[in-house]
């Protein structure tokens, strides 16, 4: 059974940054690729960064590249999300995910687990 817990969400001034994390269960977890996702009320759910597993490559929307920085620690079974010059815009439920494959993806439905989610909010 694999298990997601997300940590590092709060609120934080336009241009600040944050740091999430996600705990993951699982022995296989360095095989794994991993994303963030995020959500906002009435709005579908967006695609924000992915890694693969492994060497973990990376890929991030265009919305969040050259801000964000996905990584992983394979040995601490964890995933980060840095968040740095954050925007109103970037307010949002964040959410990690992982995949039962190596390769990155940025379709939602290629994940089969996720995490509850933590609230980031960014105030002007």
């Amino acid at each position: 059974q694999v298990q997601l817990v997300e940590s590092g969400g709060g609120l934080v001034q336009a241009g600040g940054s944050l740091r999430l994390s996600c705990a993951a269960s699982g022995r296989t977890f360095s095989s794994s690729a991993m994303g963030w996702f995020r959500q906002v009320q009435g709005k579908e759910r967006e695609f924000v960064a992915s890694i693969s597993g492994g060497a973990g490559s990376t890929l991030y929307a265009d919305s969040v590249k050259g801000r964000f920085t996905i990584s992983r620690d394979n040995a601490k079974n964890t995933v980060y999300l840095q968040m740095n010059s954050l925007k109103p815009e970037d307010t949002a439920v964040y959410s990690c995910a992982a995949r039962q494959w190596r390769a990155l993806n940025v379709a939602a439905s290629e994940y089969a687990y996720w995490g509850q989610g933590t609230q980031v909010t960014v105030s002007s």
